[in-house]
């Protein structure tokens, strides 16, 4: 992760496919106590001092922004986590509505960016869930 919008947000992920199942695992430092939103959003390109770079949120089924499990979220919802006092977070996810590099261009996450962001995700608010500035990006590439 590159830390943007002035932030100290470092770290890295990790995206492995297994059985059809792809699991993510993030680590990050730099960060404010509390909860924040992750989300894949539509480009691998970090170059913008805010983020703005890696566009929207993925959303290659075009449906409504929500939580994850719901009826309506985009593959790019991952959710909230939570930074302990010293600001550091580990976020596991996993899911069969991802894969890498496969041919299916609604599930395929290679070339995107992974983006943190200061707030939590509200979950309701559209497009974004007002989950306020990027601070940190990474692209998802091999």
């Amino acid at each position: 992760f590159e830390s943007k919008s002035g932030s100290n947000v470092k770290g890295n992920a990790v995206f492995t496919e297994k059985e059809g199942t792809v699991y993510l695992e993030a680590k990050l430092t730099g960060l404010e106590p509390g909860v924040h939103a992750i989300h894949i959003h539509e480009k691998a390109d970090c170059s913008a001092t805010d983020a703005a770079s890696a566009g929207g949120h993925w959303n290659p089924t075009f449906k409504k922004h929500g939580k994850w499990g719901d009826a309506e979220h985009h593959k790019g919802d991952i959710g909230n986590f939570t930074a302990n006092v010293d600001g550091e977070a580990t976020i596991l996810f996993k899911t069969d509505e991802w894969c890498i590099g496969c041919e299916d261009k609604t599930k395929d996450i290679l070339g995107k960016g992974l983006i943190v962001h200061q707030k939590p995700d509200d979950f309701v608010t559209q497009p974004t869930g007002d989950a306020g500035a990027r601070v940190a990006c990474t692209a998802i590439i091999k």
